[in-house]
């Protein structure tokens, strides 16, 4: 018995020091502490044919000692419509503001060095023509702009893609007198229109904006945790992940449709929870399901297992992005119900029938939500109704 014991405690130390390396190797592996953020993008129309687009970009380093080279800038811009947009033309500049250094005249961005706990930023313009006697308002309605910026420094050379969502115009806000209520299962509901979401946008802002002149107390307003998980920039394309040998290796237990099924979208998953969590989930979840118990890897590997989109699994151009839940949810809900006086919900819905609360406001009535949202009244395609409204 005591050799068997000694054999048991051996295991478990090899196997803790074993999760103490790869956790280790994890938080160890090159990083960059530079972040990107835009703010005050602006839209003006110059005449039926033009618009013009301009923004800030700020690049941050909250590290206290590194200093980190930013030698490369790339702006890659995309327009999405509902027409064909190939006599659409694009024109883009880049002008660094940067506080100790005067930018060139002739637009080129030179390498530039961002000291530990400074920022620096850059005036972004864009220039969009239609061809003549168009109206361009009616051909496009989203720019999205992709950032590919270089990252060099002591961790070596880093390539980071990151993307920002401009709405160039925007629906019309729901109106009691047009509202197209559905009946439902002693309720109605109400699919409501937005402009394609993104981080400019303020959940607060979008749910006042297009909701409040219909919605009533006694309703339960609900909003997509996909497009609440954009307005936080929970987001990231695959070419900023490094997947692990452990992602590339778990990855292939996975059904083939899983947003865990490719190595980038469980490198998503290891870099929210950690690879220790990751691992250890799977063990024992494979383990239980042998004795007939299952979905208990994510149970312990936590809610954002469920969660995370892979591309393709959200409306363009977050198809290209790998996409996690929303962060705080309960704590969302019960500031945007007392900021708007009304019951919110964030939900994940699907055309089969399947209906999740991620989190209510106190009092929410969720089994009003799950007779309502039961038809998948938001749709999934690209009908852009992230708000729905519940009447009881």
């Amino acid at each position: 018995m005591s050799a068997l014991l000694a054999v048991l405690l051996i295991a478990a130390l090899v196997f803790g020091l074993a999760l103490l390396w790869l956790e280790a190797r994890h938080r160890l592996r090159p990083a960059s502490p530079l972040q990107l953020s835009s703010a005050n993008w602006s839209v003006k129309r110059k005449g039926d044919e033009r618009l013009d687009v301009k923004g800030t970009i700020a690049i941050r380093n909250p590290h206290a000692r590194m200093e980190v080279f930013v030698p490369e800038i790339e702006l890659k811009p995309t327009l999405l419509g509902r027409a064909d947009l190939a006599d659409v033309k694009v024109s883009t500049s880049l002008n660094p503001q940067h506080p100790d250094e005067e930018a060139r005249p002739d637009g080129y961005w030179f390498a530039y060095i961002v000291k530990g706990h400074k920022t620096t930023q850059a005036e972004v313009r864009i220039s969009i023509s239609g061809p003549a006697g168009c109206d361009l308002r009616k051909l496009v309605d989203t720019l999205w702009l992709e950032i590919l910026w270089t990252n060099y420094g002591p961790f070596g050379r880093l390539q980071k893609r990151d993307g920002v969502l401009i709405p160039l115009r925007r629906p019309a806000a729901a109106q009691p007198d047009s509202a197209n209520w559905r009946q439902g299962d002693r309720c109605s509901v109400l699919p409501i229109r937005t402009h394609l979401l993104g981080t400019l946008d303020d959940p607060a802002e979008v749910l006042r904006h297009y909701a409040g002149a219909v919605f009533q107390p006694g309703d339960v307003l609900t909003i997509g945790e996909t497009p609440l998980a954009v307005m936080q920039g929970r987001y990231n394309h695959p070419a900023n992940l490094q997947p692990s040998s452990l992602a590339r290796l778990l990855c292939r237990v996975f059904h083939p449709t899983s947003s865990l099924a490719t190595a980038c979208g469980l490198q998503t998953l290891i870099d929210n929870v950690g690879p220790a969590r990751v691992l250890c989930a799977w063990l024992l979840g494979t383990a239980l399901k042998l004795v007939g118990s299952k979905g208990w890897f994510y149970r312990l590997a936590g809610e954002q297992a469920r969660l995370i989109d892979d591309v393709t699994g959200t409306t363009p151009p977050y198809d290209q992005t790998i996409v996690l839940g929303p962060a705080d949810s309960a704590a969302v809900c019960r500031q945007l119900a007392a900021e708007l006086g009304v019951a919110v919900a964030v939900v994940d819905v699907n055309d089969l029938g399947r209906v999740k609360v991620l989190a209510s406001s106190p009092g929410c009535d969720e089994a009003l939500l799950m007779r309502a949202l039961k038809p998948n009244p938001a749709g999934n395609a690209n009908e852009r109704t992230p708000l729905v409204l519940v009447r009881p």
